[in-house]
């Protein structure tokens, strides 16, 4: 290989710069030349490329002090070329594989070898339908490898301990919850505390032990009687917040009332009865794509 690439695309996380960092420096001690594409899939997916708008050659000044710095080097869009796949059959489709094929003619054209793929579960499958779509391509075509780094600070990925930015996450939100805690003790109050977390309770739990919650619901602590049905509001992409509050109702305290009323966040002061002792609650709850 000679000439590698990386593209960071989907939301944001912490440590993205020191991955990256640690990539283009691994890369470059090789004899490698390292490409950061602009923005995610974007540029690629325009239809002429445009050196330092959409693409740039990695040197030493990109690398002075990246490390610790905030944000992505790189930036990121949630562009995806593969939106348009719903099964094997798409990809020959001319229309629906168009996308893929403009990014990996524009890869061709900068003479990128391999990419690495830096993103969560919709990048992963962008990555994966871009090495399907090569397949293909006729036997003379380039060929471009794909590499994939998970990025997502739920950690819910299978086959790896820990996605990076997990532990910034919690940290920070952890402080939050703290601030909160003093609060709800100085002025006898509780607070209702949502995390992020998508699939799994990773976020929400280590924020729970790290902030001192009295108490954490996960997406998975949520099942058989305890999980009731409901309807979105129109304006919300949450689950109905009752899910939780049935089960908090139910399991863990006392001096709350046996049933909880079903209500959205707005609501949330109504449905708790007045208690003695200040309260702090991570409660997690997933979109309902997730839920699906």
């Amino acid at each position: 290989m000679r000439r590698i690439g990386i593209i960071f695309s989907g939301g944001p996380a912490p440590a993205a710069n020191a991955v990256i960092t640690s990539c283009v420096m691994a890369f470059r001690r090789a004899g490698i030349e390292v490409v950061g594409f602009r923005h995610g899939y974007r540029g690629l997916m325009a239809e002429e490329l445009v050196e330092d708008r959409d693409w740039f050659r990695f040197e030493n000044h990109h690398l002075r002090g990246l490390r610790n710095r905030r944000g992505i080097i790189v930036g990121t869009a949630r562009a995806n070329p593969g939106k348009a796949i719903r099964q094997p059959a798409d990809l020959e489709d001319a229309d629906k594989s168009a996308p893929l094929a403009r990014v990996h003619q524009a890869l061709t054209s900068l003479g990128i070898d391999a990419l690495v793929s830096i993103g969560g579960e919709d990048t992963l499958r962008t990555a994966n339908l871009l090495h399907r779509f090569q397949r293909g391509l006729p036997e003379e075509a380039h060929r471009i490898r794909v590499v994939h780094l998970p990025k997502t600070i739920d950690n819910d990925y299978r086959g790896i301990d820990f996605t990076f930015g997990f532990f910034t996450a919690v940290d920070v939100l952890a402080k939050e919850l703290l601030n909160l805690r003093a609060d709800a003790m100085a002025t006898s109050r509780y607070f209702i505390c949502e995390t992020m977390g998508r699939k799994a309770a990773w976020l929400p739990y280590g924020v729970a032990i790290a902030g001192e919650a009295h108490m954490v619901i996960g997406v998975e602590d949520v099942m058989g009687p305890l999980a009731i049905e409901g309807t979105t509001p129109p304006d919300s992409t949450s689950m109905p917040c009752a899910i939780a509050l049935e089960s908090w109702s139910k399991l863990a305290m006392p001096r709350a009332a046996t049933t909880a009323q079903s209500c959205w966040p707005r609501d949330w002061p109504s449905c708790f009865p007045r208690i003695s002792s200040p309260i702090c609650l991570a409660i997690h709850t997933v979109t309902s794509r997730s839920a699906a």
